[in-house]
C-alpha cells in the first residue's frame, strides 16, 4: 500500500501570506470587541499580547499575518459559533487565538504580555 506524500501541503509559517486586510480589520476594530469581552473570556490576555506583538515594528512579517488573522477571526462578526451563544459563542474564537499564540511563540515577548497585563491592571491608554 502507498503511502500518500504529504509534504506538499506543509507550508513554512515564514512564507505564509500577510494580510493588510486583516491588519486594517484588526486596528480599526480590535479594541472596541476586548474592552466589551474583557474578564469575560480566558484568552483575552493571549490576544492583547498578540495584538502587541502584531504591531511590534520588530516582530517578522510572517508572524505579523499570523496574529492579524487570528485576531481578525475573533473581532469578525462572522463566526463559525456565534459569541452570542453564551459559553460556546467564543469556544471558536479561543481555538483560532491559542493556534495563533502557538505558531508565534517564539515572537510574542515579556514586553508584549506586560504591556497586556497593563492593559488588564488599567495603566494601557489603549
Amino acid at each position: 500500500m502507498m503511502q500518500a506524500d504529504n509534504s506538499s501541503a506543509k507550508v513554512p509559517v515564514e512564507h505564509l501570506p500577510f494580510s493588510k486586510e486583516n491588519e486594517e480589520l484588526v486596528k480599526q476594530n480590535f479594541w472596541s470587541k476586548t474592552k466589551k469581552f474583557a474578564g469575560k473570556i480566558p484568552f483575552t490576555k493571549d490576544a492583547i499580547a498578540m495584538y502587541y506583538c502584531a504591531v511590534d515594528a520588530k516582530t517578522p512579517l510572517w508572524a505579523k499575518g499570523i496574529a492579524f488573522a487570528a485576531l481578525a477571526y475573533f473581532i469578525s462578526p462572522l463566526d463559525t459559533i456565534p459569541d452570542a451563544f453564551i459559553g460556546l459563542g467564543f469556544t471558536d474564537d479561543a481555538a483560532v487565538i491559542a493556534a495563533g499564540v502557538r505558531a508565534i511563540a517564539g515572537q510574542v515577548t515579556d514586553e508584549h504580555r506586560s504591556k497586556s497585563e497593563a492593559f488588564f491592571n488599567g495603566e494601557s491608554k489603549d
